[in-house]
């Protein structure tokens, strides 16, 4: 029983880490968040959404520390996995990072 092969079915380390990281910033806990998150990709996430994700949530981070620059990189880097990513309604009307995201959409939608 042991062979059954629902390890195939269990969450990487990679998967795991990035919903810690997610759970953690809905706790308001940024530096854990931010650490799970680097994880992540450290571990190898595997989809794009996966990545796009974590890309998200690490400019989420970055606006709401008032890192602009790193907040434009992190969605820069979901929209290069991504180029049609979108925030959701409530996410683009956030006042720290609504306008960063829409400004860079409109600057990579410009580019060829």
């Amino acid at each position: 029983m042991r062979d059954s092969g629902l390890d195939k079915f269990a969450p990487r380390k990679a998967e795991q880490d990035l919903s810690a990281g997610i759970r953690a910033y809905e706790d308001g806990d940024y530096r854990s968040s931010a650490r799970f998150l680097q994880n992540a990709f450290s571990a190898g996430l595997f989809l794009n959404s996966d990545k796009v994700a974590a890309h998200k949530y690490l400019a989420f981070i970055h606006c709401a520390q008032a890192r602009e620059k790193s907040c434009r990189n992190e969605f820069r880097k979901a929209l290069e996995l991504d180029p049609e990513f979108e925030l959701t309604p409530a996410e683009s009307g956030h006042p720290s990072w609504g306008p960063v995201f829409k400004s860079l959409k409109s600057e990579m939608a410009k580019k060829p």
